[in-house]
């Protein structure tokens, strides 16, 4: 009897059609994990969010947000939600590019922020009961005050990441600012320890005691703010005066009133008997930038690297 031949033509249709359903179902695998993770992404819907006026549950996520704090909009650009920010407040010039309006932030009108159709307002200030009044208006808000220390301003961070969808992103940026605020600590010499540090808000001697935000980044280095012996403390921002700023013979002058103001290093050497403190004679003045030097997002890690610097020496 014959041996049956069969064709191989066959066989090889059948494992090409075989692989295809193979690759077939994977891709309806891959599509259903797809599926899955936009159905979590959906499910982490909503949030509850709590901020300094209470608790806010945010049905969905965010996707026009008005920004009345220069600080919440550096937070919420370095955090990756950029793209669900529609309009910020005049004082936010930072980063480059954000949607700048005349919003003001000293005197909020409602209206004019409801105008834009937020569906979430981050203020740092509740000025002229404007949380009040855009909840009359429905509007949803998040009120994020001043940081009194860097805790607070990961604290901040983290809400802001919760609030928008972009909580991995905050958690990112976070370990970013805590990496290079130790790496900066840690790479000045011990004998910094008990340096005294003047801080300058203005030229008329305002300055910002070791309660304040940026005091506590002075501790951070184990500095010895002179602010802290004035008579008034006035909420952490005394002012001193030339007299007490000269006796204090600090070691350290940083100078947050360069852009407002115009002042450098070379503008203290003509200021009366100021050629006689330490840190002008030994060259350890900071001349920073205004807004960093006033801000607790993100960029305080520049400013605590900026200081370092001057502290080596």
């Amino acid at each position: 009897m014959p041996r049956s031949t069969r064709s191989p033509r066959p066989l090889l249709v059948a494992l090409l059609l075989a692989i295809l359903m193979a690759l077939t179902a994977c891709g309806g695998s891959s599509s259903g994990d797809t599926a899955d993770a936009a159905s979590s992404d959906d499910s982490a819907w909503p949030v509850t969010v709590t901020g300094d006026d209470g608790e806010l549950t945010i049905d969905e996520q965010p996707e026009t947000i008005v920004s009345m704090s220069a600080t919440a909009t550096e937070m919420l650009f370095a955090i990756g939600a950029d793209d669900q920010v529609e309009a910020v407040d005049s004082t936010s010039n930072y980063p480059e590019g954000v949607p700048t309006t005349d919003l003001s932030s000293f005197t909020p009108n409602a209206e004019a922020i409801a105008a834009y159709g937020p569906d979430l307002v981050v203020l740092s200030d509740d000025l002229n009961g404007i949380v009040d009044a855009l909840d009359a208006l429905e509007v949803p808000t998040l009120l994020l005050g001043a940081a009194q220390d860097i805790d607070d301003s990961y604290t901040q961070l983290e809400t802001l990441g919760d609030a928008t969808g972009h909580a991995d992103e905050a958690t990112d940026v976070i370990a970013d600012m805590q990496d290079r605020i130790k790496a900066a600590v840690a790479s000045v010499p011990q004998d910094v320890e008990g340096m005294r540090v003047y801080h300058e808000l203005d030229p008329s001697f305002y300055s910002a005691a070791s309660s304040t935000f940026i005091g506590g980044i002075y501790s951070l280095f184990g500095l010895e703010n002179i602010a802290d012996g004035a008579a008034d403390a006035a909420g952490g921002y005394p002012q001193l005066s030339a007299e007490y700023v000269v006796g204090q013979a600090p070691d350290l002058i940083v100078l947050a009133d360069t852009v407002c103001c115009d002042q450098s290093a070379e503008a203290l050497t003509q200021r009366p008997a100021f050629d006689t403190v330490p840190a002008v004679q030994e060259g350890r003045v900071l001349a920073a930038n205004d807004d960093i030097a006033s801000r607790w997002g993100p960029r305080v890690a520049d400013f605590t690297e900026q200081l370092a610097d001057v502290l080596q020496g």
